[in-house]
């Protein structure tokens, strides 16, 4: 069994943790306070010891600030930490709008958050055994359209040619696990049907039996502006490569049989 050191336990990440540990692995995380079992981020000596001992390394902190915290202090250590097998969680945000076409990981990186695109770039570059993964919008247990409409806040928008690709996070982990054995490199996450968010809550509405929210145009929406960002841009994610070679298959193919799973 190896030694997984997680950098930032967000959603995604306890999840793969939990998997992880049920296979016997020994894994630990930091967390901005170090509660619980995990470690602090700001405490060296303690992330210091964690990279030596680890055979696994993976980051799902994103840049703050237009910064990647995790690069800014820590670039040095990981790589020249003794694991055989580094991670990434990346965005794929990081391909910018494509009209609603299919991007696959040889598509040009055009993101509008330069920080996303940086970080991307430099996790590759940073050693030879790096799996990049880029993920669309995360849903799963507590984190889905079902959630939202149960909290009445789901939205319907006017805007027919959108298009997105989404991942449930068990398949997030899924993949994680197949990259072990995998050769390294960027990899798409994402599941087999693309398709309008509109989509997602007309099935959600007709699971709980609740009304369909009104179909508004963004602004009669109300949307944050992460929320309206979400919008800004459309894209079919292809999943081909991770599929070849690292034998991957989402186990939640599309958002119905992932929401079945999240009922």
């Amino acid at each position: 069994m190896g030694q997984m050191l997680i950098f930032g336990l967000g959603y995604a990440a306890k999840h793969l943790a939990d998997r992880l540990r049920a296979r016997g692995w020994d894994v630990v995380g930091t967390t901005q306070d170090g509660r619980g079992d995990s470690i602090a981020f700001a405490d060296e000596g303690a992330v210091l010891a964690a990279l030596r001992s680890a055979s696994h390394i993976l980051s799902s902190v994103p840049p703050v600030a237009g910064v990647d915290p995790v690069l800014a202090r820590y670039v040095d250590a990981i790589a020249i930490a003794p694991a055989t097998w580094v991670g990434y969680f990346s965005s794929t945000g990081v391909y910018g709008d494509a009209g609603g076409a299919w991007v696959d990981e040889s598509a040009p990186i055009k993101g509008r958050r330069a920080d996303r695109n940086a970080a991307d770039a430099a996790w590759q570059a940073l050693r030879g055994d790096v799996a990049v993964f880029r993920l669309p919008g995360i849903y799963g247990p507590g984190r889905s359209i079902l959630d939202r409409i149960g909290e009445g806040r789901a939205h319907r928008i006017d805007l027919p040619d959108q298009v997105f690709s989404r991942v449930h996070v068990d398949d997030i982990a899924g993949g994680v696990i197949a990259s072990f054995r995998g050769p390294a490199g960027v990899y798409n996450l994402a599941d087999d049907e693309p398709c309008h968010q509109n989509r997602l809550v007309e099935w959600g509405c007709a699971m709980r039996g609740a009304p369909l929210p009104p179909l508004q145009t963004l602004e009669e929406a109300g949307l944050s502006p992460a929320a309206r960002a979400f919008y800004a841009e459309s894209r079919r994610v292809a999943n081909g490569k991770a599929k070849r070679l690292l034998g991957w298959t989402p186990r939640y193919p599309s958002f119905r049989e992932g929401l079945l799973s999240c009922s």
